[in-house]
């Protein structure tokens, strides 16, 4: 197994995408009614989740990766499993198959001009846990992806005992350690268990924690999303995102164990935020090169500017691109940087994978000089960096 390897687990499932480009932008709600018959175009059958769509990324961008995800003994899970063995020779021999449960779906309902709706079934999601991960494979890998903890039971229930079970584990073999989250329904259980307790007990052994800034606000600080999404009218309440909000959140997370907090804004980009050089030395085989370049740093990045065609796994395609950059041994500034570009690509395409390009196909879109879109801020300490196209944060030494 490569030094570089990355082993991507957690939630996997079918994602059945039909075109819906026949409705006109801003008559979405007019032709979603009882009683009317929706014409659509043909539908994007592929493998959604984080282990597919991080994974599957990561393994596009030249990173050695495997996964380990769990399915049904089902038609859905021989199409999970058929997508999957169609990237490459192995991809799918981590899979767990569980001839009890159903294979996870997804029916993604996206139209221009309107954020996504999911119909989702968890399936054999819900009876992931920690012995469902090869710690022996973990313990030769380089860094271990987790993503989706808030729809899948088994880890969230009993005050997420199993989640942290599964990242002590994980920390205990060496391994750097990585996590994603998703949004929850609210009314499920998984919007309703006590996140604030479970970061409280996994992140001390959470090296870099990846969510966007609304699933972190809705599980850790409910009244402020609260607040947010009620002065927006709807979920998006990215608008009302300060430098502030983002500097208090992040020092929360660093306080509570996480080395690097990579926090996803949505169209708004990227901000990131690292701890301190002893804290970043107990990161594991996959911590950074250079820990001093990387100790102490605040940053806000912008997005790249693309035709969006789909936005089905962007926040996952950049996840694949920071880790890529980190695990090639780049700076902060370019591992963002990096982050942002796969994620542009990927919303290029109306399915998570069809639009990341290879690692040295995306470095020289970026260094022909893609354009970015404006970010302006004039919160105290914030200082645009014209060379690195990205905002520095008072945060950074």
């Amino acid at each position: 197994m490569s030094d570089k390897t990355v082993i991507v687990a957690g939630h996997i499932c079918l994602d059945i995408i039909p075109n819906l480009n026949s409705i006109p932008e801003g008559q979405f709600a007019a032709h979603f009614q009882p009683g009317h018959l929706i014409e659509a175009g043909p539908t994007v059958i592929a493998t959604g989740g984080p282990v597919s769509n991080t994974g599957l990324a990561l393994h596009i961008l030249g990173i050695p990766t495997r996964l380990m995800g769990k399915i049904g003994d089902d038609l859905f899970g021989q199409a999970v499993l058929n997508i999957v063995r169609s990237y490459g020779a192995g991809l799918a021999e981590g899979m767990v198959i569980d001839k009890t449960s159903s294979t996870s779906y997804t029916v993604i309902i996206s139209s221009p001009g309107v954020d996504r709706m999911f119909l989702h079934s968890p399936g054999a999601n819900n009876t992931f846990c920690a012995g469902d991960v090869d710690f022996d494979q973990v313990a030769q890998a380089a860094l271990l992806h987790f993503g989706y903890p808030p729809v899948m039971r088994r880890l969230f229930e009993n005050g997420g005992a199993e989640l942290t079970e599964l990242y002590r584990r994980a920390k205990a073999t060496g391994a750097t350690t990585s996590l994603d989250m998703t949004f929850p329904d609210p009314a499920s259980p998984g919007g309703r268990a006590d996140w604030p307790s479970i970061y409280r007990s996994t992140l001390p052994n959470v090296d870099i924690f990846l969510p966007s800034v609304e699933e972190l606000l809705f599980t850790l600080r409910r009244e402020t999303y609260n607040r947010l999404e009620q002065s927006a009218g709807s979920n998006q309440i990215q608008p009302g995102v300060t430098p502030e909000l983002l500097s208090d959140l992040s020092c929360e997370l660093l306080s509570m164990g996480v080395k690097i907090a990579v926090i996803k804004i949505g169209d708004r980009g990227v901000y990131l935020r690292t701890a301190d050089r002893e804290a970043l030395q107990r990161m594991g085989r996959a911590r950074p090169s250079d820990l001093s370049a990387w100790a102490d740093i605040e940053l806000w990045a912008t997005c790249f500017q693309v035709n969006v065609v789909g936005t089905t796994g962007a926040g996952d395609a950049t996840i694949a691109g920071f880790l890529s950059g980190l695990l090639r041994g780049m700076l902060p500034m370019e591992a963002v940087t990096a982050a942002l570009a796969v994620g542009a690509c990927n919303v290029e395409a109306a399915d998570a994978l069809s639009g990341i390009c290879p690692w040295e196909v995306t470095l020289r879109r970026i260094q022909a000089g893609w354009p970015r879109h404006p970010l302006l801020l004039s919160s105290p300490g914030w200082q645009w960096d014209p060379e690195a196209n990205l905002w520095v944060g008072p945060g950074s030494q």
